[in-house]
């Protein structure tokens, strides 16, 4: 690791740690990175409404709409239960206890813009939503239930490839 100046590989190497439940291995790798001055990419997504651009980030309640926002994944998220939809913990990389790792799914930052579209444009209109990093295998799942609740088609555009979503499907056919 003393030769690594790229943040990429260290997080590669966090996420496996992290994966395994390798806790101490994980601290010593984000140690490391904090010794050489490196930070991990911010994961943000963010949605063209009426002509301005709305920026979230995981978590995220800066938005002057929060509230609404949060309210509308908190609705979507019963739907999404009676739909059969079981969030995926293993993609919630931290050492917390697995209701926390659930919870916390439900506020990535294409959920967060997913549900500021939803409040905010006229149903039935399509939504496109861009991300600067992958979707996680759960954001991908959640997304296919979401449009069938709302039957819209939802466009995400991530770092490796466009994903139209539409009644419950993607076009990549979970291949990403």
């Amino acid at each position: 690791m003393a030769e690594l100046r790229d943040a990429a590989a260290y997080v590669n190497m966090s996420n496996i740690y992290a994966e395994t439940g390798e806790w101490e291995s994980l601290r010593d790798v984000k140690k490391a990175m904090r010794e050489r001055g490196m930070r991990k990419v911010t994961a943000y997504s963010w949605v063209e409404i009426k002509h301005k651009i709305h920026v979230f980030t995981v978590n995220d309640n800066s938005h002057p709409e929060s509230g609404k926002i949060m309210s509308k994944i908190d609705e979507l998220a019963k739907e999404m239960e009676k739909e059969g939809y079981k969030a995926d913990a293993s993609c919630a990389l931290h050492n917390e206890d697995e209701d926390r790792k659930l919870e916390s799914l439900k506020y990535h930052s294409e959920r967060l813009a997913i549900a500021f579209a939803l409040i905010s444009t006229p149903e039935g209109s399509p939504i496109v939503v861009m991300k600067n990093l992958r979707a996680c295998t759960d954001c991908h799942a959640a997304i296919k239930v979401i449009t069938k609740i709302v039957g819209r088609e939802i466009t995400v555009r991530d770092s490796s490839r466009f994903h139209h979503f539409r009644d419950g499907l993607c076009s990549c056919g979970d291949f990403w």
